[in-house]
């Protein structure tokens, strides 16, 4: 990320003791957050320390308590133009409801270490308690009615689940207070959601935690029930700490099954169902192998998958390591990843409006958002700082801050893969830029689907990148990271059937479909290399008709994107170039043309965009075979002709089905049967 002019000037927003904050500044005229006084001998790639956790924690905190100014006044934030609610009126008490828990999940930390207290001259542990029973309130405006029994699941549920992880955390500032009447209430209401049915993936949780708290606290819960979603729960493990959230895999394999099973396990497990604990504690040892390879060499989380307003609750499972003590894990890397996604954000100039995090990534982008969030889903960002519950003595917060693999194992020059074998999950660290990349599982129609941004962009991409948010395809005729065709309605159309085959010799094949005529065919092959990407796709069709491939997007930072065209070894090379990164598209065999196209409005860091799609027309008569050459570096670096073309020869067998493609340095056989 481009570094940062800042201009630093006080706000006057008041924590516990009233003093003015020092982790805000300006910059442009936006508020971001200011790491004060930074910490260089523990933390030397960013000075954040744990002060500074709870400095982010407060920061956060204080903008959505600019809200309140009365322990009456709801967790209701400025709704964001679009598809998010609420959208009628009867959705407003849930608004209301997940601004108010997942807040709270910034605040109870905090709480432990200080149940005193006060932000905007509000006692924040009154406020919480007071905010609770009026959900129990059948007279106030945020009541929230007993579920009935047999009732499905529904958001309600959600909130409810996590208000008991942040109860599991603080029940002697959150719950212990109450009155037994109080207690009693709050009881009956929660477990009668958390006694029911749920949705067939993580939600399982939130009927766990319901049951769990409550019966922690002494009353009769359904344990047969809390069983058979343990149960159900574990069974969507994969392996190599991946989770299935039914039926994708994304982020929520973190943020919610490897957070939720060790916080429950440490909360309860241990004590309660001590067997189901080992289980999930054994499930989240295997994140330390694969998962922080996920992260860039400076702690950016790449964009992928739903929900991407959450952001920095991608790194929960880090500071969670925390309760194993173990030798082998690299704690100052774990903290020196977690401390780099939240600068990632919190130093966005983007990141808040109206003093509220945006739904978006950095700041607002609708095609990330889905219809499911309301301004304060956002919060969930929230679970990032259950880092707060373990203790200031702990590795993650002692050990000494270091890049981990990138310093040593990464070596420039090279490419590193790690592939999951259960999942099908494939992570790339590019070691020249520092990068890190996924390819991962998409297979779900578009046409009349419930939720249809499962088949959208934050899914169907060939791949998703750290250096390189996904462009969304809302401009006709164009693509990034991904193909398109022009389908029989006259609308482009992109792949979003994947079947995986196999990860084989550094290169990762799937088939795809095209959804509106299955007899479009790619057979695709994705080879990363040390500057990007070779791949090698066949592709055959009953119908004449056009295809593009796009590379990733650049967006526009202080000046003009650049385009230069290349002539290297008989070969056309499309450059484009931000300021920050050089991307180049080499067509390589069967492509026609290459255009670096300008875009408005569809990247999610900046309003203008470009991107280079190269194009060709399908004959049904013909297979194609398309070999391009996807690669980037750094904004300054020259380009060697041996790094723009390291493809010498390109063989195809037709009556194999098999490519081979000749390079400097090894030789391919691309098998695409």
């Amino acid at each position: 990320m481009r570094k940062l002019l800042c201009i630093t000037l006080v706000l006057c927003c008041f924590g516990a003791k009233g003093q003015s904050s020092d982790f805000v500044q300006y910059t442009n005229g936006k508020k971001v957050f200011k790491v004060a006084a930074p910490d260089y001998k523990l933390s030397p790639h960013t000075g954040v320390t744990r002060k500074h956790w709870k400095d982010a924690a407060m920061y956060l905190l204080e903008g959505a308590f600019s809200y309140i100014h009365s322990l009456d006044d709801p967790m209701k934030f400025p709704k964001q133009p679009g598809k998010s609610y609420p959208r009628i009126e009867a959705q407003v008490p849930t608004e209301k409801l997940e601004g108010l828990v997942r807040t709270l999940f910034i605040a109870a930390p905090l709480l432990k270490e200080n149940p005193e207290l006060i932000v905007n001259n509000i006692k924040v542990a009154d406020y919480y308690r007071h905010q609770i029973l009026n959900l129990l309130d059948p007279t106030h405006p945020s009541y929230i009615k007993p579920q009935a029994k047999g009732g499905g699941p529904s958001q309600i549920l959600v909130e409810f689940g996590a208000l008991s992880v942040s109860m599991f955390y603080a029940p002697e500032v959150l719950f212990d207070p109450l009155t037994k009447e109080q207690k009693d209430k709050l009881a009956a209401t929660m477990i009668s959601y958390g006694d029911g049915k749920t949705v067939g993936s993580n939600w399982k949780f939130f009927n766990i935690f319901v049951l769990s708290f409550f019966k922690s606290k002494g009353y009769a819960v359904n344990e047969k029930l809390l069983i058979e979603y343990l149960d159900k729960s574990l069974a969507h493990y994969r392996g190599n700490g991946w989770y299935n959230d039914a039926p994708a895999y994304d982020y929520y394999s973190m943020w919610a099954f490897q957070m939720y099973g060790p916080v429950w396990s440490e909360y309860f497990g241990k004590k309660y169902y001590p067997e189901y604990a080992e289980k999930f504690m054994n499930n989240f040892k295997d994140v330390k192998n694969n998962y922080p390879y996920l992260f860039s060499r400076d702690g950016k989380m790449v964009m992928w998958g739903r929900s991407m307003s959450y952001r920095i609750g991608s790194i929960a499972p880090f500071p969670l390591m925390g309760y194993e003590n173990d030798p082998t894990i690299n704690y100052g890397w774990m903290r020196r990843i977690s401390s780099g996604v939240i600068l990632q954000f919190l130093q966005h100039p983007d990141f808040l409006q109206d003093n509220v995090p945006t739904l978006g990534f950095y700041g607002a982008f609708e095609p990330a958002v889905q219809p499911y969030s309301c301004r304060g889903s956002a919060y969930w960002m929230g679970k990032a700082f259950v880092a707060l519950m373990i203790p200031a003595d702990n590795p993650f917060w002692t050990a000494t801050e270091n890049e981990g693999a990138w310093e040593k194992e990464l070596q420039k020059g090279k490419v590193y893969n790690k592939y999951q074998d259960s999942s099908h999950i494939l992570i790339t660290d590019y070691p020249n830029i520092g990068a890190s990349e996924i390819r991962a599982w998409c297979k779900v129609k578009a046409i009349g689907a419930n939720e249809p941004f499962r088949a959208s962009e934050n899914y169907n991409r060939l791949s998703y990148n750290s250096a390189f948010p996904w462009q969304a395809d809302s401009v006709a005729g164009v693509v990034a990271m991904n193909y398109i065709v022009l389908n029989k309605k006259n609308e482009w159309e992109p792949l979003r059937l994947y079947d995986f085959k196999k990860f084989e010799k550094g290169v990762y094949y799937r088939d795809a479909v095209v959804e509106t005529n299955s007899n479009i065919k790619f057979h695709l092959a994705d080879m990363p290399l040390p500057n990007g990407i070779l791949r090698v796709d066949k592709v055959i069709s009953d119908t004449a008709t056009e295809i593009r491939l796009g590379h990733y997007a650049l967006p526009k930072l202080k000046n003009s994107i650049k385009t230069t065209i290349r002539k290297v070894k008989g070969y056309t090379a499309t450059i484009i170039d931000n300021g920050e990164y050089q991307l180049a598209l080499v067509p390589v065999n069967d492509w026609n043309v290459a255009k670096a196209i300008a875009t408005t409005n569809v990247h999610p860091e900046s309003k203008e965009s470009m991107v280079i799609n190269t194009m060709q027309q399908l004959n049904p008569k013909k297979e194609s075979v398309f070999v391009t050459l996807m690669l980037w570096k750094k904004s300054g670096e020259k380009w060697t002709d041996d790094e723009l073309v390291p493809v010498m020869k390109v063989s195809v067998v037709t009556a194999t089905g098999k490519v081979e493609v000749k390079m400097k340095s090894v030789n391919m056989l691309f098998d695409l049967n």
